[in-house]
């Protein structure tokens, strides 16, 4: 187990209708084409002899890794330092036009030599479909092409043209390409993979290489110079916010939890989830961020996609709305196991698909019909297409919002009437009611105010446990549950009510270790898995925001910037921290990017009208 690297020894780089991993040592271990939720190519983060990757890095014995983006964009740099020289390998993937989807994605491997000389071992072993199509592979001057009846990866050399073919380049076992390239110091070389292209391997030179990375670097600080914030934390939250933007499937705007399948939420348990597909919830939540921050085109296109699932209304277990779909909008999302691969470090099973996809979630009616309603308050107005679909929506959760449910954290133990579900049903009929008063939409007011109403009776009633003095997870149990973190954001309660207040006291003595948060204790709350997992990062952050709307300004700062410790080298996350300060779960995860963002910026918010420190003592000037 010990050939895998740890999950937050990676970078991420992308086109906006997929992306690949990059670990430290030089290795894309991780990259699916021509979308974020296709077949892998590159699969080895899953299993290291079967899964495939393609591997840049020294032949020196002793090698220092150093990994960073080029600043304001979204092109890695993976340095490595030896007694002989300094070498880099500049990894980025061009985006062309984003919005029209291709079948064919460039990923660029530049190599430099900066110091000394240097000799790059270079491994290309693709292994299509998940590992389960067989390959062929033939060796030209110009490259060589990998085929098979699931996809075909095309390398361009990237070199001057009076250069020989790569040293000691050979195909092993009629599947693999290896090679080797020595440089002195300023000299360039690298290669182009080319997933999905019908071209023949050519000759790139680095002039045009270089022209690649130009080009590429400029979309990313041409796209994040729109960003509005300028608070505290703007590294942080504008590299979460380039991490958001390369999750995202331009052309239908929607947003993928992670980029990642099947990593675990426990090292050897069972926990390993497929996040390839855009949830309604993680959609819901960008739309504040992303407005947040000023990216009012990136918002538009969730809520458009967010609107076009609300007019669609397939039906189903679930209600009018799935809980989640495939990028496009799909909704076949069928669960099964790679049996054939080991999973992280041992982690199996592997699945891809996601059979919770049709599981009864009501809170993802509350998100939607809240973000919505965000949007239409800064003009991003809906029509009266989008009108009538949210109305048949609300028709329809007035009619069912008391009923269990799975909850918003996927439980397979069975349905239960979750208070954060409650919570989120009241939040959407009130904005619908919102929306249709602030806009002379035409709705049936007074039973939604009835059924608001109801629900809120409801939740103060059957919700609220008298001798844990807090919310709890269900109305049948104690539990504590940090979904409930939403329920002053939401307005449904204010953060300085004593119920509220008391509620974040229990959750600090029960959930919170050290600022970190658990999502809830499954051992309390049997969720029908096996093991435990770790800290949920989402979690923490929203604890940060609950906190600094409670007026806890101190104790919120104090735990963000705790938090941000966790971080991995370039600023990343995945879903969870283990106890061992570890980053588990699938990577990067954009629910945690999210809350990230509406941290700072309630943090920065607040923190801004809080009075100045007065000195105990007056200054003396001298």
């Amino acid at each position: 187990m010990s050939a895998y690297p740890l999950i937050s020894d990676h970078g991420l780089i992308g086109d906006l209708q997929t992306a690949a991993l990059v670990s430290t040592d030089g290795t894309i271990n991780w990259f699916c084409a021509p979308r974020f939720d296709s077949p892998s190519i590159f699969g080895c983060l899953l299993d290291q002899e079967r899964g495939g990757h393609c591997r840049i890095r020294p032949t020196a014995a002793e090698v220092t890794r150093k990994q960073l983006y080029i600043p304001d964009t979204a092109a890695l740099v993976t340095r490595f330092l030896t007694e002989d020289g300094v070498g880099e390998v500049v990894d980025f993937m061009p985006v062309h036009d984003p919005t029209t989807a291709t079948d064919e994605h460039w990923v660029v491997r530049l190599v430099r030599c900066v110091r000394g000389s240097m000799t790059f071992a270079v491994d290309i072993a693709p292994r299509f479909d998940y590992g389960r199509a067989r390959h062929e592979v033939q060796l030209s001057d110009s490259g060589a092409v990998f085929t098979s009846e699931a996809g075909r990866l095309t390398v361009h050399l990237v070199r001057e043209p009076d250069d020989g073919r790569l040293a000691a380049a050979h195909v092993s076992d009629a599947i693999d390409l290896h090679a080797e390239i020595t440089l002195e110091a300023g000299q360039m070389r690298g290669l182009v993979l080319a997933a999905g292209s019908t071209e023949s391997p050519r000759e790139i030179t680095p002039d045009e290489a270089w022209r690649m990375f130009d080009a590429t670097t400029t979309y990313w600080r041409t796209w994040l110079a729109g960003s509005t914030y300028r608070g505290r934390w703007r590294e942080t939250v504008e590299r979460s916010a380039i991490t958001l933007k390369l999750m995202t499937y331009a052309p239908s705007g929607g947003l993928v939890a992670a980029p990642t399948a099947s990593l675990p939420e426990q090292i050897g348990g069972e926990r390993n989830w497929d996040y390839r597909y855009t949830w309604v919830r993680d959609a819901s939540f960008s739309v504040y961020a992303l407005l947040g921050l000023g990216f009012t085109d990136e918002a538009a296109a969730l809520g458009r996609w967010l609107r076009d699932r609300v007019q669609e209304q397939r039906g189903g277990a679930s209600g009018p709305l799935n809980i989640m779909y495939r990028i496009d909008g799909s909704s076949d999302l069928s669960e099964e196991v790679l049996d054939h691969w080991e999973g992280y470090r041992g982690s199996g099973p592997v699945h891809i698909g996601n059979g919770a996809a049709d599981q009864l979630q009501l809170d993802i009616y509350g998100e939607a019909l809240d973000s919505l309603w965000f949007a239409d308050q800064r003009g991003l107005e809906i029509g009266h297409e989008g009108w009538l679909g949210m109305g048949s929506v609300l028709d329809w959760l007035a009619e069912n919002w008391d009923q269990p449910e799975e909850g918003i954290w996927e439980t397979r133990g069975g349905r239960k009437d979750f208070t954060y579900g409650r919570v989120m049903s009241w939040v959407a009929l009130d904005r619908g009611i919102r929306m249709a008063l602030d806009n002379g939409r035409p709705a049936p007011l007074e039973r939604w105010r009835a059924e608001r109403d109801a629900i809120y009776t409801q939740v103060m009633d059957r919700g609220w446990h008298p001798q844990r003095q807090a919310f709890v997870q269900h109305y049948d149990t104690d539990v504590l549950d940090s979904a409930l973190l939403r329920m002053a954001t939401t307005e449904f309660i204010s953060p300085t009510d004593p119920r509220w207040i008391s509620t974040l006291a229990a959750m600090d003595d029960e959930l919170v270790t050290d600022s970190l948060v658990y999502r809830y204790n499954p051992e309390a709350s049997p969720d029908g898995l096996r093991g435990s997992e770790g800290t949920f990062s989402l979690c923490t952050f929203a604890y940060v925001e609950s906190l600094a709307r409670a007026g806890q300004l101190e104790k919120a700062r104090l735990t963000f910037e705790k938090m941000l410790t966790y971080a991995n080298h370039l600023g990343l996350y995945s879903e969870e921290i283990a106890p061992t300060g570890e980053q588990i779960g699938n990577f990067p995860q954009a629910f945690t990017h999210l809350a990230l963002i509406d941290a700072a910026l309630t943090l920065d918010r607040l923190l801004d009208k809080q009075p100045a420190p007065q000195l105990s003592t007056p200054m003396r000037v001298t």
